[in-house]
């Protein structure tokens, strides 16, 4: 019964992030009815945030946006606190690629959000392009037949080439168009292409949690793909005029399978306000602190006429 239970667990999670694109939840919340709406003549820098669940925080509290899972304690709401920044917040659950530029449901495409004189936008997106969550979903369900192999990895590789590797090089070219897009329509802005932080243990030992329930040997996979996604994601936007923030590397040590309080990354059971396998608040804020980084280093000197 137990494994059951998990599954669904692990369903649940696939469906959550999915579900802005569905248009199960048809209620267009405050903050996407905001998106580019902030008053002309402000002062203080614009940020605009696009990007995917990692970057929205479902269930993360406070919800702010129903249509999209969207937190007020989301990496982009705390970087732009942190800056004075006037924040325009577009980031929506289960987005890909493609909802840059095509609406989500009732979410309008991220793009309107930009705007010529916005200064900074960060944009988490990929994993969906991947299919993470069913990725997941699929690796949790196969764990009974092998549990101390890599049944999810036999899954993915077999005929010889790995598929999820085979994704992650056809999202490449996507990527270099987003960030290609925000230059267009955003050409004075710093663009930040923030990684995905480190959902499994960097080890590759795993865990044999109930909560985290997959094969001993399908961490090291799991791992591994999320690593290829991150790298991609670093080459392109060194290729196409962007910054990458390595939000992996500071969150080693908080992955799924480390204790409540110590874990940054929810398991398929969250013990604290989170979706499976997302970051809980801590989680955003330690990506926050990433993307402030990256920003403190980079951005301040264009500014600078001293």
């Amino acid at each position: 019964m137990k494994n059951v239970r998990i599954r669904l667990t692990a369903r649940r999670g696939a469906a959550l992030s999915t579900a802005a694109l569905t248009g199960a939840v048809a209620l267009v919340g405050f903050a996407a009815g905001q998106a580019g709406a902030s008053p002309a003549g402000h002062s203080g820098r614009d940020h605009v945030a696009l990007g995917d669940s990692y970057a929205s925080a479902p269930l993360v509290p406070d919800q702010v946006d129903t249509t999209c899972f969207r937190s007020s304690h989301n990496y982009p709401s705390l970087v732009a606190a942190q800056r004075h920044a006037d924040l325009t917040d577009v980031s929506c659950s289960g987005a890909t690629t493609a909802q840059m530029t095509a609406p989500q449901g009732t979410a309008p495409a991220q793009f309107t959000a930009l705007e010529r004189g916005t200064d900074v936008v960060t944009v988490s997106i990929g994993g969906n392009d991947i299919g993470f969550s069913s990725v997941i979903a699929t690796c949790a369900g196969v764990t009974s037949s092998d549990p101390a192999g890599a049944p999810c990895r036999a899954h993915f590789t077999s005929g010889g080439s790995d598929r999820l590797a085979e994704r992650v090089e056809q999202t490449a070219p996507r990527i270099a168009e987003v960030i290609r897009g925000i230059h267009r329509r955003s050409p004075h802005a710093e663009v930040l292409v923030v990684g995905y932080p480190d959902l499994f243990p960097d080890d590759g030992a795993g865990c044999t949690s109930s909560s985290v329930p997959f094969a001993a040997g399908d961490f090291s996979y799991l791992r591994d793909t999320e690593k290829k996604l991150n790298s991609m994601l670093a080459v392109q936007a060194r290729e196409n005029g962007a910054r990458y923030v390595d939000t992996y590397t500071p969150t080693i040590g908080h992955d799924m399978c480390r204790p409540t309080g110590e874990r940054w990354i929810e398991s398929l059971a969250p013990a604290t306000p989170a979706a499976p396998a997302h970051p809980n608040a801590q989680g955003e804020q330690a990506m926050a602190t990433a993307v402030a980084r990256t920003l403190s280093h980079h951005h301040e000197p264009h500014h600078s006429h001293h």
